[in-house]
């Protein structure tokens, strides 16, 4: 196959060849989560990586976001709930 000669600066958009594509796992993790050691291996890591990967402009996406959100905050309200429940002595 014959070179293909193009104007495209493949550095400025992709890194040096010694980055690696952003979806490799662990790439979307914030700064100070891998300061806090986490990384994609760990399950709190592993969370926080697919949850930096969700674009807000995809509607499934935002989907995903909505449903994290209830699968994680429906516990919290509920432990709420019973708490007041059991603070008026019912």
């Amino acid at each position: 196959m014959p070179p293909v000669d193009d104007d495209i600066d493949y550095t400025e958009e992709y890194g040096d060849e010694n980055t690696p594509p952003s979806w490799f796992p662990g790439g979307h993790l914030p700064a100070d989560a891998r300061r806090m050691g986490l990384t994609h291996h760990v399950p709190e890591g592993a969370l926080l990586d697919f949850a930096g990967k969700l674009d807000a402009t995809k509607p499934w996406h935002r989907m995903a976001a909505w449903l994290l959100l209830v699968v994680f905050g429906l516990p919290v309200v509920f432990a709420v709930l019973r708490l007041v429940e059991a603070l008026h002595g019912g």
